[in-house]
């Protein structure tokens, strides 16, 4: 698993665990729900942490929260 699609799946997640859709969370975000669904996408970049950032001030919480789940604990190190 990569960074992008680890964001991606906890972006996914947190939409479910609090019943909105992304691009109601890009709304509450103030952020275009197009750079969401950008986000989600398969041939998109990982986001800057400004932008998960707007997501994280959206949903209440920190970025420390954002990224403490075990998806992101077991990414591989990028460099070797």
């Amino acid at each position: 698993m990569t960074v992008k699609q680890a964001i991606a799946n906890r972006i996914v997640q947190l939409c479910k665990e609090r019943t909105i859709a992304p691009n109601e969370l890009g709304n509450m975000a103030g952020i275009n729900p197009s750079t969401i669904y950008s986000i989600l996408g398969p041939k998109s970049k990982s986001p800057e942490v400004a932008t998960i950032k707007k997501l994280c001030d959206a949903l209440d919480m920190t970025l420390g929260e954002f990224f403490t789940t075990p998806e992101f604990d077991e990414l591989e190190q990028e460099i070797k």
